[in-house]
């Protein structure tokens, strides 16, 4: 099915979902499933890091249907007890049918994410 047309969109659900960061890059917090009917708006993505002495870098990638991961932040530096705003309401981005959301961290556990999302059928 392809994805919906959005001026004639139906129902709009609000949804976020939060991790833990891992060393493993390719960890998928977000999918849109291949058939879903849906587009995904990501209206933010944010990375806290909940270690209290030490900061991590954060990598967070968008993978399209069939295709190669890319980088939408690169090994960002988050500094101790603060947080990084990757994506807002004024860069949104869609997630198509297939579509992914990977992310990872330099340190395992010290950074966390949450993507709030918006889905649109």
């Amino acid at each position: 099915m392809a994805a919906p047309n959005l001026v004639n969109v139906s129902t709009i659900t609000a949804k976020s979902v939060q991790g833990a960061l891992t060393t493993t890059l390719t960890t998928e917090f977000l999918a849109n499933a291949a058939a879903s009917g849906m587009v995904y708006k990501v209206n933010n993505i944010l990375v806290a890091n909940i270690d209290g002495s030490n900061a991590a870098d954060a990598s967070v990638f968008i993978t399209k249907s069939g295709g190669s991961p890319i980088a939408i932040a690169s090994t960002i530096s988050v500094p101790a007890d603060s947080t990084l705003t990757v994506v807002d309401k004024n860069t949104a981005l869609y997630l198509e049918e297939g579509d992914n959301i990977e992310a990872g961290a330099s340190a395992d556990s010290d950074l966390v994410i949450t993507i709030n999302y918006e889905e649109l059928s």
